[in-house]
């Protein structure tokens, strides 16, 4: 499948119409660089989200459990199209009724499409991320927790040097796949006409007529990301040490 893959790439190169790529140059540089930040932005709020959400499953009382498991619950059996439909059209439309707001520091941010392609993102990948961590945590040893309290280390302490690193360490490989699928989940944000690498590609479709050659340049794009998010995570995996774990 690989052969055959490569070889309607190379068939492409060399008998397909490429003469739109000078004008469209341009173009795709910006649209790739929506694609990364709409990537980079959601993976890092998302995480950032999905640190807490895992941790109250794990240690934290019911009335903090509950909401964060329905919320991952919720969020995971939804569509993500639709969650970013509702955003965009649902909320979006609610906010120029709100008195004063057209007038804030707010409304030049909230009037753009790209804020809530980057909330549904982010939402999304906590979700997702937050039952992630909550199996790392889980699965960190208790006697090596006791033996940090044995060492008299506070709970702050305790979580920063032991819980965390060790539930990283396990979660790492997860993490990997999860921020290649949100790459494919980038292209969503056309459909609310946040113009990023799918979005210029479908304006080269329409305005050259061309189907399979501004497809297999996206293709290959997000093989090319893909393949330095692999590289990138391998890297870091590689770093942590594992003898003993």
């Amino acid at each position: 499948m690989i052969a055959i893959a490569f070889l309607i790439v190379a068939m492409a190169a060399r008998y397909g119409q490429w003469y739109w790529l000078p004008e469209y140059q341009g173009l795709i540089w910006k649209g790739l660089w929506v694609t990364l930040a709409m990537l980079a932005s959601s993976v890092v709020l998302g995480f950032l989200i999905a640190l807490p959400l895992g941790l109250v499953q794990v240690t934290g009382p019911w009335w903090l459990a509950a909401p964060a498991k329905t919320f991952c619950t919720v969020i995971r059996g939804t569509p993500l199209l639709l969650q970013l439909w509702l955003l965009y059209y649902g909320l979006g439309s609610l906010f120029p009724m709100i008195p004063g707001l057209r007038g804030s520091f707010l409304w030049p941010y909230l009037r753009e499409a790209w804020p809530y392609g980057v909330a549904a993102l982010t939402i999304s990948f906590a979700a997702y991320e937050a039952e992630v961590m909550r199996g790392a945590f889980a699965g960190v040893p208790s006697g090596e927790l006791q033996a940090g309290r044995a060492f008299g280390m506070g709970r702050f302490k305790l979580f920063w040097r032991i819980w965390l690193p060790r539930a990283l360490h396990r979660a790492l490989p997860t993490l990997n796949g999860e921020t290649v699928l949100q790459l494919k989940s980038t292209p969503l944000v056309a459909t609310i006409t946040v113009v990023d690498l799918y979005g210029v590609m479908s304006r080269v479709r329409s305005n050259t007529l061309l189907t399979y050659e501004p497809l297999l340049l996206l293709a290959l794009i997000y093989f090319l990301l893909t393949v330095i998010l692999v590289v990138i995570f391998r890297f870091f995996e590689n770093r942590i040490p594992t003898r003993g774990l």
